[in-house]
């Protein structure tokens, strides 16, 4: 399936770009969320009178990230847990938890632009991230404390 993207799509290219992507991302992911087209002449013809908008969009997006990126970078959060033995936690700590302890610190994310690399069920210090834009991540530190029980 070719498709004409609209917006910067990491690991598939930037805006403009003609792709030939699978039938089933295309047409599930790429065309419902508003991130590409497809690739025929009318719409080749449409894309071109609007890329300098899609494009302006773009590197404003980015900028925005970019600030947002800065204020977010090192940042180091710290939350407090009931742990089973004092280094273990009953459960572990989901991006949801993360993404909600940035909004109490002011900074507004989404859950699903928080990436950890590993379940957090330790007490200690742990890094994560935060994904702003395909081109722009944030790392941060979480440090959980034990409750006292």
């Amino acid at each position: 399936m070719q498709l004409i993207l609209l917006e910067r799509v990491e690991g598939l290219g930037n805006v403009g770009d003609e792709v030939a992507v699978r039938p089933g991302y295309g047409r599930n992911f790429l065309l419902p969320q508003g991130k590409a087209e497809l690739a025929n002449d009318a719409n080749r013809k449409v894309f071109e009178r609007r890329r300098e908008l899609l494009e302006a969009n773009q590197r404003n997006e980015l900028e925005q990230a970019q600030a947002q990126a800065e204020k977010l970078q090192g940042l180091n959060l710290t939350i407090t847990r009931a742990t089973s033995d004092g280094e273990h936690l009953y459960g572990s700590v989901s991006t949801h938890d993360l993404a909600d302890l940035l909004a109490e610190n002011g900074h507004t994310v989404e859950r699903r632009q928080v990436i950890v690399d590993e379940a957090i069920k330790m007490i200690g210090n742990h890094a994560f991230r935060v994904r702003l834009h395909p081109d722009v991540t944030a790392d941060l530190t979480l440090t959980i404390e034990s409750e006292n029980v």
